[in-house]
């Protein structure tokens, strides 16, 4: 049991998701502090001068009913520069190194290179007469 746990843990997929969970929290961190330190004062210049930030309120003289949308698009770009960081710091490199210095798609895998040598012996085979031979 502890086996198919160790061999759960060292498969590939699993190491490669902690890994891209840890790294995925530090950019949420990163990114997170440049929102808070200046996108959310940009958003506040069109805010105008109401305290809540960027939205509208339903009812006049109810805080509670403030829809707020500085939130949203500050969640929004979060998502947007997250995703382009991901993809320009770890996807595109690790693709361009797979392409370089990794296995091509092209390569056989071990059973289909078997099924091509035996569909090779039995074409051979039968090419010379069943494997029979003429004295």
């Amino acid at each position: 049991m502890l086996k198919g746990f160790k061999d759960f843990l060292l498969r590939g997929n699993v190491v490669d998701l902690a890994v891209a969970v840890v790294i995925g929290t530090a950019f949420v961190a990163i990114v997170t502090a440049f929102s808070d330190g200046v996108i959310n004062p940009l958003l506040a210049v069109f805010g105008g001068s109401n305290e809540l930030g960027l939205g509208f309120q339903l009812v006049a003289d109810k805080p509670a009913t403030f829809i707020a949308i500085g939130p949203i698009i500050t969640a929004a770009l979060n998502y947007l520069i997250i995703a382009a960081l991901l993809y320009f710091v770890l996807v595109a490199p690790a693709t361009r190194a797979k392409q370089r210095w990794g296995k091509s798609d092209d390569a056989l895998t071990d059973n289909e290179l078997l099924h091509q040598i035996r569909d090779l012996l039995a074409e051979g085979g039968n090419a010379s007469g069943g494997g029979k031979h003429e004295s």
